[in-house]
């Protein structure tokens, strides 16, 4: 029973990650193996910045 509900908090929390955006890092990591292999993919901070840049770059109101 126990493992059974350690597996499944398992499911939720990969879910929850998955959702907020909190795995994208590894996702990155994934996709860049796959697309790019032989390439060295950026460092987390690298990544962040440039998500971070991406995110805010332009203009962010309504009107």
């Amino acid at each position: 029973m126990a493992k059974r509900l350690n597996n499944v908090l398992r499911a939720l929390w990969r879910v929850i990650r998955e959702l907020s955006g909190d795995d994208g890092y590894e996702r990155y990591l994934a996709h860049h193996a796959a697309a790019h292999p032989g390439t060295r993919p950026l460092e987390r901070e690298a990544w962040f910045a440039r998500q971070q840049q991406q995110k805010w770059a332009g203009v962010k109101r309504c009107c």
